[in-house]
């Protein structure tokens, strides 16, 4: 499955099948993780076998099940790029995991920070956490908005910015907000957002998905 193909099949899950990871994606998902952390300088964690961080009545209220497996998004406080960080490289790990035809799910408030069994260095913090697993449900395609909503172009649209502008529409958002915005101007592209709960999170995640369509050999971001 490419990269393109797990943006449009993938969709948050919250019910997980009663099965480890298997060992071939594990390793893969370690591997991810390696890298994105050595670019990015996070601390992201994949957590395996942890039946507590998700086993709060807020938790299971809120539709999770089974959750024991989740990708800790963990990154130095004072990186003021912290968030927008942690939505691209943590969307990098979600997209490989929908390859391998795992689920999963961004949480930024519906599990137990205190029960999380990742490693949080002095002078680091856990911004958010996204389930993972073996799908046990049939998610729901959920709405969006339009494309001029979200974008604006000083030129006849290209191809490559409108196909970057639909994958950020399939990207996953707090409360499926969509608060990003993409402008082209003089052949480099502009990413906004409007303030909004993990709406800098959200925004990293978006720009993520417009490289993957929009192919980064196409254009700067500005």
């Amino acid at each position: 499955m490419e990269l393109l193909e797990a943006i449009t099949l993938r969709r948050s899950i919250r019910e997980y099948r009663e099965k480890g990871i298997m060992a071939g994606d594990e390793e893969a998902l370690r591997g991810e993780i390696d890298i994105c952390n050595e670019e990015s300088g996070l601390n992201m964690q994949l957590v395996v076998d942890d039946p507590l961080t998700f086993g709060s009545f807020m938790a299971r209220h809120s539709g999770f099940k089974n959750v024991r497996n989740y990708i800790a998004i963990v990154g130095p406080k004072k990186d003021r790029d912290l968030l927008e960080k942690a939505g691209y490289y943590g969307e990098r790990i979600v997209l490989l995991a929908q390859t391998l035809g795992l689920g999963t799910c961004w949480v930024g408030l519906t599990f137990s920070k205190k029960g999380c069994l990742a490693e949080i260095k002095p002078g680091e913090k856990l911004v958010c956490v996204i389930s993972l697993g073996y799908p046990a449900e049939t998610p729901v395609p959920r709405p969006s908005k339009s494309p001029r909503e979200v974008s604006k172009c000083d030129v006849d649209v290209p191809k490559w910015f409108s196909m970057g502008v639909g994958s950020a529409l399939m990207a996953p958002t707090a409360m499926n907000q969509q608060k990003f915005f993409f402008e082209l101007k003089e052949e480099k592209v502009l990413a906004s957002s409007r303030k909004g709960p993990f709406s800098a999170v959200d925004l990293g995640i978006a720009k993520y998905h417009f490289e993957v369509a929009a192919g980064k050999e196409n254009f700067e971001w500005a």
